[in-house]
């Protein structure tokens, strides 16, 4: 086994071993392994790799927050939209190709009419008539409730004439029957004196102091007062018919106006319902002629805001779209770029308005170290501008992160050539604590300490 193996030993070694001389041979041996260094320095360099790492310990790390997300506008105007048309219609032409730049205002898309109701080229000019029409009969029904209107005011007029008339008639035929009676009363009273006198000529006859002929003509004058009750009690009862008719008269003259002005005010409403009629269907009118105004204008969908169109979304011609359908994308032309990111729960309390966030734009070269940002390169920094009161799908929550303004001198600001939708990693910058905390931290599965330095300024969540 040794002397297969021989070509290890050195020469001197294999003279020594050639002679046989065994005992000199393991004083070498043993004072070439005594005199070995390797020991020792590997131990200097263990101890100093030792006080390197408790050093390391000791060196303060900035505790981060990471989040991923991608590049958004931080008003809600400034991110991509979509043009939509107001009323359903047929493609006729394309104004713009996608990847154009538009203002606001430019034809993107012309459409023509597929409603039936819309088809006739002269409809504005057909409303227009009909609305005239609709004038007049409001015209006529104003001028039918003028002629009522001074049909009942001839009535009442009227009314007032023939009601004092009826009235004159009635306080006359009452003085009548207090004549009459007054007359009857008299009468009656000389009736009584006539029998009375009668009574006593018939007794004086009997004595014989009375003729004959004076008896017959007091009989005579007792049948004339009486005649004359008689007369008189018809006169008085003709009177008091003539009181009744003039009030039957008085009471028709009032039922005949009650009814005439029942008539002219049923005349009156029905004027006013055609004229409220007519009102309404001129508002019916006036709103279509202005419908069919604007919907004419609607068939050129124009920009909204001046951007780029990305994409369109209905191709050809003579193509069918439907009222509020998507025709194109448009992004707008300077729009005010943030970072949208979204980071766990558990870390929610710890972030506040404003808090400083280092932001990593794929496709843009950068080395980022975790716990030294002073030290990152292509790295930009960043400032919390909202953070969503409620989580988004999977649990997390979104911070809008916009750009420092002003930028710090040490700092760049965010490329231009940024685009909405590109994917973003920050890290929101919490405090300083030394690197044995932070892995204590990590091991623990804690969270960043919530306590910030005193010279950190942070908004108000």
């Amino acid at each position: 086994m040794i002397s297969e193996n021989n070509n290890f030993l050195t020469s001197e070694t294999k003279n020594y071993f050639e002679e046989g001389k065994w005992e000199e041979l393991g004083v070498i041996s043993s004072r070439e392994i005594l005199e070995t260094r390797g020991p020792r320095l590997l131990g200097r360099v263990m101890l100093l790799l030792l006080v390197i790492f408790i050093i390391i310990l000791f060196l303060p790390w900035r505790q981060t927050i990471p989040g991923r997300g991608r590049v958004t506008a931080l008003r809600p105007e400034d991110r991509p939209q979509t043009v939509q048309n107001q009323i359903g219609g047929r493609i006729e032409h394309w104004a713009v190709r996608e990847g154009q730049k538009v203002k606001k205002g430019d034809t993107i898309l012309i459409i023509s009419e597929t409603s039936q109701s819309y088809f006739d080229p002269e409809l504005p000019v057909r409303l227009q008539e009909q609305l005239a029409a609709k004038v007049g009969s409001e015209d006529a029904a104003s001028q039918k409730m003028q002629a009522t209107s001074a049909q009942i005011r001839a009535m009442t007029k009227g009314l007032y004439i023939k009601l004092n008339s009826a009235r004159n008639k009635v306080r006359q035929a009452e003085n009548y029957v207090d004549i009459d009676s007054a007359d009857l009363v008299a009468v009656q009273k000389f009736y009584e004196i006539s029998k009375s006198r009668l009574a006593r000529y018939e007794a004086g006859y009997t004595n014989g102091l009375f003729s004959l002929t004076d008896i017959e003509s007091r009989r005579l004058k007792l049948q004339e007062d009486n005649a004359k009750v008689i007369s008189q009690q018809n006169k008085l009862n003709n009177s008091v018919q003539s009181l009744l008719n003039a009030r039957i008269e008085l009471d028709n003259i009032q039922a005949e106006y009650q009814q005439s002005l029942a008539k002219a005010q049923s005349d009156m409403s029905s004027a006013l319902s055609s004229k409220v009629g007519a009102q309404g269907e001129i508002s019916k009118l006036r709103n279509e002629i202005s419908n069919t105004n604007i919907r004419r204008g609607l068939y050129v969908v124009r920009a909204p805001q001046t951007g780029f169109v990305v994409k369109t979304l209905k191709a050809g011609i003579g193509e069918n779209i439907k009222e509020g359908e998507s025709i194109a994308t448009l992004q707008p032309e300077t729009p005010q770029v943030a970072a949208e990111i979204y980071v766990d729960a558990m870390d929610v309390p710890l972030i506040l308005n404003n808090s400083e966030v280092r932001i990593q734009f794929e496709g843009w070269p950068s080395v980022q170290f975790s716990g030294w940002p002073s030290v990152a390169v292509g790295t930009f920094s960043g400032k919390v501008s909202v953070i969503d009161l409620v989580s988004s799908q999977g649990g997390k929550y979104r911070l809008l992160v916009r750009p420092t303004n002003p930028v710090p001198a040490n700092d760049q600001p965010w490329p231009l050539q940024l685009r909405q939708g590109s994917g973003v990693y920050g890290r929101v910058i919490l405090r300083s604590v030394p690197l044995w905390y932070e892995i204590w931290r990590q091991l623990n599965g804690f969270p960043p300490s919530l306590e910030a330095e005193p010279d950190v300024q942070v908004g108000a969540k």
